[in-house]
């Protein structure tokens, strides 16, 4: 599995999947933008996706390395573009919101998935508590935390077709069967530096979070909604899904309104460009 590009129009979108795991994350919204006349790039970045496949290989990298990749997609799109909006799901959200906090002027709107600014969801183990004491060690190189039931999925058939990919393969659309100690850590580093920065995104915010999110509550999206400057922001709260949201039981619901959402701010965005 590489970069995923989906030819469009002249609107473009740059969808960052979830930590450890792939574009197929983010392809039913990406083809449902698509169709909207969208040209959308889910990029495959070394170090922080995990291709699928049997035998991969895989190594985390410095969080500001998943990061410099990010502006170097969202560049190249904004090059040949006339609009480009992000969306990202868990940490690929946390990305896009560290990339608004920097060039948010250059991005027509934000819609932010299962944003994830802290791992305090119900289905993690207790002791996830203990992971802090290990960053810091020579540790963190070697423990990985194996993915479980439900694998951030509430649909019970997609929860045991991830459990046979992942056993075949080792990893499946819902993402890598392992999170490495040293991911989660990189992670940790992000959402700080995100945290802080929130309140210098200014980029309208779609955000979307399901009530029963397994890997973050929606603590996280109370936070952003009540920290970033933006003044178009909305919130929605979904009840039949756990964190995957862009696969599971409401993933049309997330597909319709992050379009509708991009539709109006990419125009009134191109807009304001034009009269500048």
């Amino acid at each position: 599995m590489k970069t995923i590009t989906l030819p469009g129009g002249d609107h473009a979108v740059l969808a960052l999947h979830g930590l450890l795991g792939n574009p197929l994350e983010m392809q039913y919204l990406g083809k449902r933008l698509q169709k909207a006349g969208y040209t959308v790039v889910i990029p495959l970045i070394p170090g922080y996706g995990y291709a699928t496949g049997a035998g991969q290989s895989y190594r985390t990298t410095n969080y500001q390395h998943w990061y410099e990749e990010v502006v170097r997609h969202f560049d190249e799109l904004k090059a040949r573009h006339k609009t480009v909006s992000v969306t990202g799901l868990c940490i690929g959200a946390v990305l896009a919101l560290r990339l608004a906090m920097e060039r948010g002027d250059e991005i027509a709107a934000l819609s932010l998935l299962s944003t994830t600014l802290a791992y305090d969801g119900w289905s993690l183990p207790w002791y996830r508590f203990l992971l802090p004491l290990a960053y810091y060690t020579p540790a963190r190189y070697l423990y990985a935390y194996h993915e479980r039931h439900p694998f951030g999925l509430k649909n019970e058939n997609l929860q045991r077709w991830i459990a046979r990919e992942m056993k075949v393969s080792g990893s499946s659309a819902a993402g890598a069967s392992r999170l490495s100690a040293e991911g989660i850590f990189q992670a940790h580093r992000l959402i700080k530096e995100v945290r802080r920065g929130l309140p210098q995104v200014r980029t309208p915010a779609l955000i979307i979070h399901a009530e029963e999110d397994d890997v973050a509550s929606t603590r996280s999206a109370d936070l952003v909604e009540s920290s970033i400057s933006s003044t178009s922001r909305r919130k929605i709260i979904l009840h039949d899904s756990y964190h995957i949201i862009t696969l599971d039981n409401e993933k049309e619901i997330v597909a319709d309104e992050t379009v509708a959402f991009i539709d109006s701010h990419a125009q009134a965005f191109n807009h304001h460009l034009k009269t500048a």
